[in-house]
C-alpha cells in the first residue's frame, strides 16, 4: 500500500472466509478486494486511491450522480459476495481507514459489538416495505364532513368551501396515518424486527405515488415464504394504499453498526 492510498471496508464477518472465496470480486476503485483477519472475525477491504475516494474528493463526487451510483453498485457488489458467504455486518458506502493495522485494530476493540451483531442477523435478511396511498379512494373511506349551513354571501361561501376542503384533506391524511400504523403492526408480527423509515420525497424515489409509508424489517431466511405472502395479502386487502415489497437486502439496519471514517 503507498502512501496515498486508504482502506476501504465493505464488510464484517467471520474468520472463515478467505480469500479464495472473494476470487474475481472487484471494489468501487476496480481493486481486488482482500480479508484481514483479527482473532474470529474477517473484515472484506480494498485498497482506494485518496485523490479519488478520500474525504474532499469525495465531497465532490456527491453532486455527480452517475459516479455515486456506479460507486454504490459496486460497493453492493462486494457486500452481496460477502453475504453469499454467510453472515455479515455491512458497512455504508465510503468507510474508509489509513491502513490494515487500523482495520486489525477495530476488529479487536469491537470484536464483542461485533459477534453479537452476527448472530443477530445469522439467518435473517432485510426486506423493505412501502405503502402507497390513493388520495381519491382515502377519502371515499374517511368520515364524513358535516353539512355547511347556506352561505348568504360569496365571501362567506368561498370561506366555508375552503374549510370543507382543508377538513377533508385532513381527515385522508388522519386515515393515511393510520393505516401506515395499521400495516407496521402487521408487518411487525412477521417478522424478527422492524423500523419505520421517513418517507421519500418523489424527486428522490422516481415515483409520483404518494408514499405514505416507508419500513424495513428482518425476516427468518425460512419465513420469508410466509412473510411475502403476507405483505401481498395486504396489498390486496387494503382498499386505498399499495403495498410493495423489496429484497432481499443486506442486513444495514438491523446490524446496530455504523462507522466514520478514520
Amino acid at each position: 500500500m503507498t502512501g496515498n492510498e486508504g482502506v476501504w471496508l465493505y464488510a464484517i464477518t467471520s474468520e472463515s472466509l478467505d480469500g479464495v472465496s472473494l476470487s474475481g470480486v472487484l471494489g468501487v476503485a476496480g481493486e481486488a478486494v482482500r480479508v484481514v483477519h483479527s482473532t474470529d472475525l474477517a473484515a472484506v477491504v480494498g485498497s482506494v486511491d485518496l485523490d479519488e475516494f478520500g474525504e474532499v474528493p469525495l465531497r465532490r463526487h456527491l453532486d455527480d450522480l452517475d459516479w455515486l451510483a456506479a460507486t454504490a453498485r459496486a460497493h453492493e457488489r462486494v457486500v452481496s459476495a460477502v453475504l453469499r458467504c454467510g453472515p455479515t455486518i455491512p458497512l455504508r458506502l465510503a468507510t474508509l481507514y489509513l491502513d490494515d493495522d487500523r482495520i486489525r485494530s477495530l476488529l479487536e476493540v469491537g470484536r464483542e459489538k461485533f459477534c453479537a451483531a452476527l448472530r443477530s442477523v445469522a439467518g435473517r435478511s432485510e426486506w423493505g416495505v412501502k405503502g402507497y396511498g390513493d388520495a381519491r379512494a382515502l377519502a371515499q373511506t374517511s368520515p364524513e364532513k358535516q353539512p355547511e349551513p347556506s352561505p348568504t354571501g360569496k365571501g362567506t361561501a368561498y370561506l366555508l368551501r375552503r374549510r370543507a376542503e382543508l377538513t377533508a384533506q385532513q381527515n385522508v391524511e388522519r386515515r393515511a396515518a393510520a393505516e401506515a400504523d395499521d400495516l407496521h403492526a402487521a408487518l411487525l408480527q412477521r417478522a424478527v424486527d422492524g423500523l419505520r423509515r421517513p418517507v421519500t420525497d418523489p424527486v428522490l424515489s422516481g415515483k409520483r405515488a404518494w408514499m405514505i409509508f416507508n419500513g424495513t424489517y428482518l425476516v427468518d431466511d425460512d419465513r420469508v415464504d410466509d412473510f411475502t405472502t403476507f405483505v401481498a395479502t395486504l396489498d390486496a386487502e387494503r382498499e386505498g394504499i399499495t403495498v410493495e415489497l423489496t429484497g432481499p437486502w443486506p442486513p444495514y439496519s438491523f446490524s446496530g453498526i455504523d462507522m466514520v471514517t478514520r
